[in-house]
């Protein structure tokens, strides 16, 4: 990936309100929103993951619906994808805003991440999706941790990529591409006090089951997407791909997976942490202030 130039970069914890502070920055400084987002990539997964697109309000997005729900993306793919995006918002004069939540998305392009082709093991991973997520992090912490190796276990999908990567680097040397060229980009990252968050969370949670989260995931299915993919994907379409196979009920559902999101709200918060202690410097914002004081605070960073 070559040297690029000029980001803004909004980070944060699901259901922080990273979109509507990136649409209102955007529109303030003519930029293009490039989405930071595993999951939004996928066209027809819009309730699950939050697309929100009535929010954009006539501001330029890319990286969403750019794949078919139970196709597979890697960061790798982000790479390449976020390259194309940047040089043509670049080229219509517009500033390009990152904005999302998949923090080894976000470091992969920052700081040109490595070890993004190292090859798939099915055999390996059909082996580790029998395990719960405590079992992986501690044989992942079993394995060598390769210089440069900055991994996201955020998630049990990125956690057994993780392992993937480090057992294949075990026996096998390997001399990452040079990437020490980082973008040029001002990160900034919405907290907030934990209860609010916690509040805000379980909140989006009813709403999105009362818009038709249930019955997206159900059409999903119908339309050809294996369950086991949906559970592959993730929090929302893992539990209710649960519960519209009958392994948990109603209730379940929703007190599984609100807890589910809590917990990965706190990872997404420990992954920003990292990245700080990475090198990144993230400028911090409070949630709780009006958008457009925040808006402020960014355009005031700006060179």
């Amino acid at each position: 990936m070559d040297q690029v130039r000029g980001l803004i970069c909004i980070l944060g914890p699901t259901a922080s309100g990273k979109t509507a502070l990136a649409v209102a920055l955007a529109k303030e400084i003519n930029g293009a929103i490039i989405s930071a987002d595993s999951r939004q990539v996928f066209r027809g997964m819009d309730i699950g993951t939050g697309k929100d697109l009535v929010e954009y309000k006539g501001v330029d997005y890319y990286l969403i619906n750019i794949r078919d729900a139970g196709d597979s993306y890697h960061v790798a793919h982000f790479q390449d994808d976020f390259q194309e995006a940047w040089f043509n918002i670049q080229a219509q004069g517009k500033t390009p805003i990152l904005c999302g939540g998949t923090g080894l998305y976000i470091q992969s392009v920052l700081q040109q991440y490595a070890f993004t082709s190292i090859p798939r093991n099915d055999n390996l991973r059909m082996n580790l999706l029998e395990k719960d997520i405590e079992e992986l992090e501690k044989f992942f912490l079993s394995l060598p941790q390769p210089i440069g190796f900055k991994a996201d276990i955020s998630t049990k999908k990125r956690l057994i990529r993780a392992i993937e990567i480090a057992s294949w680097l075990k026996v096998n040397p390997y001399e990452p591409i040079n990437r020490h060229q980082h973008l040029d980009a001002r990160v900034f990252g919405i907290q907030l006090p934990l209860d609010d968050r916690r509040a805000k969370i379980t909140q989006r949670l009813e709403q999105r089951l009362a818009a038709g989260l249930i019955e997206e995931v159900q059409g999903l299915i119908e339309a050809g997407v294996p369950a086991d993919k949906l559970k592959f994907y993730g929090l929302e379409y893992k539990y209710v791909t649960a519960f519209l196979l009958g392994e948990i009920d109603r209730n379940q559902l929703f007190t599984k997976l609100n807890t589910e999101i809590h917990r990965f709200a706190k990872r997404q918060m420990t992954y920003f942490r990292k990245m700080e202690k990475d090198g990144i410097t993230i400028h911090w914002l409070d949630g709780r202030n009006a958008i457009a004081e925040n808006v402020e605070k960014i355009k005031g960073c700006l060179p």
